[in-house]
């Protein structure tokens, strides 16, 4: 993934969700499709996060979700495409997409004012209302969050 460095605190942000997703890139590059579809949490109730495969459909579909909540903020029409369980390699192309996707959600706003930023108030999926920059920021660390989570899976083996 090519890195490039956006005007506006907006940009920034969108630099720094990338950054937090190459991380993830390259632990799924070093990987075997055998750890990616192992079950390594045989405990959990939570159906995305069993495997490294599951956690990356969930890390997907969630980003997918954060875009299409910013773009009903700005009253931009979905194009989200259907989104399922992933091979390792189709993980890490739908994680490119979805960067991708938020990225053209993000287009023309990269130089909004950080004033500006704040009163664009977004409604995540669950309900909870955030500022633009408090959704951006949540998809950014969900990212770290589930990068760690895929680490500590990896140390287990």
């Amino acid at each position: 993934m090519e890195h490039t460095y956006r005007n506006g605190p907006v940009g920034a942000m969108m630099d720094e969700y990338e950054r937090a997703a190459v991380e993830i890139l390259l632990i799924l590059e070093d990987i075997s499709d055998g750890e990616f579809e192992k079950i390594m949490d045989t405990k959990t109730k939570d159906e995305d996060c069993r495997s490294i495969q599951t956690l990356m459909g969930h890390v997907i579909g969630s980003g997918y979700s954060y875009a299409d909540s910013i773009r009903k903020a700005y009253d931009i029409p979905s194009k989200r495409p259907k989104t399922e369980v992933f091979s390792r390699e189709g993980s890490i192309e739908g994680l490119e997409k979805m960067l991708a996707y938020t990225a053209e959600t993000l287009e023309d706003k990269w130089g909004t004012a950080e004033e500006d930023v704040h009163k664009v108030m977004v409604t995540a999926s669950w309900g909870q209302l955030y500022t633009l920059e408090q959704m951006l920021e949540h998809a950014i660390v969900h990212v770290l969050r589930h990068r760690r989570q895929i680490e500590r899976f990896l140390l287990q083996e």
